[in-house]
């Protein structure tokens, strides 16, 4: 497909909700409740990425104590998000990209691996975020284009 030689700063998403490694999860659990979102890139002061935060991830720590019962469980998981950080439970080894870079190398990132999103880095500082839903939204506007 021809159109998967743009860069991935034509397509990226620039505006991000970030999180600092030093943040609580409570925050991570705000962010995830008000925007449709599925990651947050973890960042130091400088920009720089220390790692990212799926929504999976923080789903599987919040549901380790569903045993109890729910009164008991949210109590548990308040405490928990209270105490226990993104640099905790971030994914630290995380692919990234550039922004010049290709979507066809963004597409064989996604094809081989079990992740849905790749930050895009300039110079080591975070600039974007490219997702699988960023990728089908820009090739189904390219095949509607077509017709």
């Amino acid at each position: 497909m021809k159109s998967l030689r743009i860069p991935v700063a034509d397509v990226m998403t620039r505006d991000l909700l970030i999180v600092q490694p030093s943040d609580h999860l409570d925050k991570v659990r705000d962010i995830f409740a008000v925007n449709n979102i599925h990651h947050i890139p973890v960042v130091d002061a400088q920009g720089m990425l220390a790692g990212i935060l799926s929504k999976a991830d923080f789903n599987r720590v919040s549901h380790v104590l569903t045993i109890l019962d729910p009164v008991q469980y949210k109590e548990y998981n308040d405490a928990l998000y209270r105490t226990t950080t993104a640099g905790d439970i971030m994914t630290r080894q995380v692919a990234t990209v550039s922004p010049g870079d290709s979507l066809r190398i963004v597409a064989e990132i996604f094809r081989e691996n079990l992740f849905h999103a790749v930050p895009v880095l300039d110079h080591g500082i975070l600039v974007g975020l490219i997702t699988t839903h960023d990728l089908i939204t820009y090739c189904c506007t390219e095949l509607s284009a077509i017709e």
